[in-house]
């Protein structure tokens, strides 16, 4: 059997969730209810209505205070489907690195390379000028060689492109790849003539390095990496550029693109993150 004690009556006006919050808090079973235009608090036993009259009058007089807290609730982790449709830009460049990949192996690829070539006798290859293909600039970045290159290249870019572009937005990061995608590719060519190269992986490094530096100037921009991908990002750079990949049998790299997507993410990072930052924009 419930005993109903009443313990207080009064105006409708008046909130009293704060009161019920701090006798939730010490054990006071209760109900709130309006009856004949007042509020009435009842309780189950006759010691806890001379309680809930003691705290009230506390409380009103001001030597209790009571505060109410929003208690933060963990976040659901956001499904894959959730991730794409907020990073499309990103999850194209991985389709297209994929089609690439898989192209890498037929007649198509010649029209994707740095520098257009012809397969002579012996399957040598014949380098040949590219007067105004301006699109062999980037599409380098799409050719894939192997399993292994591809799939370490599509988690880096994702892992990284999706963080860049939920703070950049999709248009700036499509301009920022394309910048980092000519910039590396050119290193390249720069650097190693004309040769068969390809892959993201100048673009992966481009991503890190404006992740790194961009939130320095922009702290509202949550998107560094932790010191452990940058010793592992780092640390993999200079095993590639002393040889040490190569000497393992992962075959050539294209060491060029790498430092350059680096260094062109590196500047790419300051000026994003110091225009966003003493630009006004401090969200």
């Amino acid at each position: 059997m419930y005993d109903v004690h009443t313990a207080l009556s009064v105006s409708v006006e008046e909130d009293l969730l704060p009161l019920s919050a701090l006798l939730h808090q010490k054990g006071v079973k209760h109900r709130i209810f309006e009856k004949g235009g007042r509020q009435v608090v009842t309780v189950g036993r006759e010691d806890h209505a001379e309680q809930v009259q003691e705290l009230y009058r506390a409380w009103r007089s001001g030597e209790v205070a009571i505060e109410l807290r929003h208690r933060d609730t963990p976040q659901a982790p956001k499904s894959i489907a959730t991730q794409w449709r907020t990073a499309p830009v990103t999850l194209g460049l991985v389709i297209l690195s994929v089609c690439g990949f898989l192209l890498a192996s037929t007649s198509w690829v010649g029209y994707l390379t740095y520098t257009p070539f012809q397969i002579l006798v012996g399957s040598q290859l014949q380098f040949q000028t590219a007067d105004g293909q301006y699109w062999r600039l980037v599409t380098p970045v799409f050719l894939h060689f192997g399993w292994l290159h591809i799939v370490f290249n599509s988690l880096w870019l994702w892992e990284l492109g999706r963080r860049v572009e939920q703070v950049m937005g999709h248009f700036n990061l499509f301009m920022l790849f394309l910048v980092i995608a000519v910039v590396s590719n050119t290193s390249q060519f720069a650097f190693a003539g004309p040769s068969l190269f390809g892959g993201m992986s100048g673009v992966v490094y481009g991503l890190l390095g404006f992740s790194w530096v961009a939130p320095l100037f922009q702290p509202a921009w949550a998107i560094q990496p932790s010191s452990t991908i940058m010793l592992f990002m780092i640390g993999w750079l200079v095993a590639c550029m002393v040889g040490m990949v190569s000497v393992l049998g992962f075959g050539a790299v294209a060491n060029a693109a790498h430092v350059g997507g680096l260094l062109s993410g590196v500047l790419l990072g300051a000026l994003f993150g110091g225009l966003s930052r003493y630009g006004g924009d401090r969200n």
